[in-house]
């Protein structure tokens, strides 16, 4: 275990198709933030090749760790690799996206720093010396604040959670390359089961029809499903829908779902809990239908009606029909 911690912050950089994802970018910029107000330094590691690294430049320092047996993702390869980075940096945090890599390594980094692991991170901020973490539990229905304190620690953040433009740049940051020697790596990759894609991608529609739990159930859906056929767009859900098995999870827009920036978002029967809200107020243009007058969703709709939404999906269906 590493001493004399710094209060530098390192972003672990994952890479999804041979490109750098946006939630590195979100987590660049967030780090940077964090890493001023502790009066340290912004890292960012990537394991593999430094193809497309010129855009991480919001770091001070980029590290970029060679070897063999480092891909596809070997979660043993990796977390020696990063031992030894991380041995040179002390840093006081590490961060991590949620997701299959993040929450692999979070664990396993903070234990070998001798700090905490906290995963589902939502929102990060400094409060004097106190590294404060909100974390979302049970999909989004709690949400939990830790006051961490001076702890070293290893968080994985939920994708979406920060702006990602915050942490793109072009600077100078200094470079430093490490080798990886795998001989004590005795995991090998075998083989990646990846989960058939649908061909839906509700982020790069420019209209989405979406639909929540005041469609009431699961038969209702068709009706919805009518009105997005009619237009040529996506249907997407609030997380009830997900939750209730009625529609895929690649359908679900909000925090633990997809965040999503079309030129139109039209809302059926859903309420505008705060999760769902995250992922969809950054619309050009929202119009809501829900019967409840005093819905949260009305607080950021452009437009919107009271009418019941029965009514109103089958007089949408004849107009652009006709």
């Amino acid at each position: 275990m590493p001493n004399n911690t710094s209060n530098d912050v390192v972003v672990i950089s994952e890479k999804i198709g041979g490109a750098i994802p946006d939630a590195t970018f979100e987590l660049l910029g967030k780090g940077k933030e964090i890493a001023a107000s502790l009066g340290g330094e912004l890292h960012c590691v990537v394991v593999g090749t430094a193809d497309g690294s010129d855009a991480l430049g919001a770091c001070d320092h980029l590290h970029i760790v060679e070897g063999s047996l480092l891909f596809p993702y070997n979660p043993q390869g990796w977390e020696d690799a990063l031992r030894g980075v991380l041995a040179e940096i002390n840093p006081r945090l590490v961060l991590t996206s949620t997701g299959t890599v993040g929450l692999d390594l979070a664990g396993s980094l903070a234990s070998y720093l001798g700090g905490v692991a906290a995963s589902y991170v939502v929102d990060l901020a400094v409060e004097g010396s106190s590294v404060i973490c909100t974390s979302q539990l049970y999909g989004g229905k709690l949400m939990a604040e830790a006051d961490l304190g001076d702890t070293v620690a290893c968080l994985s953040v939920i994708p979406g959670s920060f702006p990602v433009e915050a942490g793109r740049g072009s600077g100078s940051a200094a470079v430093a390359k490490h080798d990886h020697d795998s001989s004590n790596v005795s995991m090998a990759h075998v083989s990646l089961n990846e989960p058939e894609r649908s061909g839906i991608d509700i982020t790069a529609a420019e209209l989405l029809v979406s639909v929540g739990r005041g469609i009431g159930g699961q038969s209702n859906i068709e009706m919805v499903q009518e009105l997005a056929d009619a237009l040529g767009v996506p249907l997407s859900a609030s997380r009830p829908i997900i939750d209730q098995g009625w529609l895929p999870k690649y359908h679900q827009v909000g925090k633990s779902g997809k965040k999503v920036k079309p030129k139109v978002y039209l809302a059926l029967g859903i309420s505008g809990a705060p999760e769902h809200l995250e992922g969809m107020r950054s619309a050009e243009l929202i119009i809501a239908c829900n019967t409840d007058a005093g819905a949260p969703i009305f607080e950021v709709a452009h437009y919107g009606t009271t009418v019941d939404l029965f009514d109103l999906v089958p007089e949408m269906i004849d107009l652009v029909g006709s």
